[in-house]
């Protein structure tokens, strides 16, 4: 019985543990003792990366818009279209929305 109290003990500590080496805010309790908590996950942090890669994706679409030109980019997408599956969505995920459009006009003085 000890020894299965002592096992669920340091499983709680190495959990606690675990969770504070993940980023630790201090409060102070009830009793006045300053102790550490571990931090909560915001949410945050997921959408920022999404959103960089998404910011990533559309400025690589516009300089290749840029770079290749309006009739061109939509002759290789066609190109694509006609492909296998995986080639189909390449296309779809390529294809000029009004953002990359608007980046490329931007990058396009600067290409040549």
């Amino acid at each position: 019985m000890a020894h299965a109290d002592f096992e669920k003990r340091r499983r709680r500590i190495l959990r606690r543990h675990r969770r504070l080496s993940r980023g630790a805010e201090p409060y102070i309790d009830s009793t006045g003792l300053v102790t550490y908590r571990p931090r909560r996950a915001g949410l945050f942090a997921p959408l920022r990366g999404l959103l960089l890669i998404a910011v990533g994706f559309i400025g690589f679409k516009g300089l290749v818009l840029a770079h290749l030109g309006a009739p061109l980019y939509e002759e290789r997408l066609d190109l694509l279209r006609g492909g296998t599956v995986v080639e189909q969505a390449g296309a779809w995920a390529m294809q000029a929305d009004p953002a990359s459009v608007w980046v490329a006009a931007r990058i396009a003085p600067y290409i040549d």
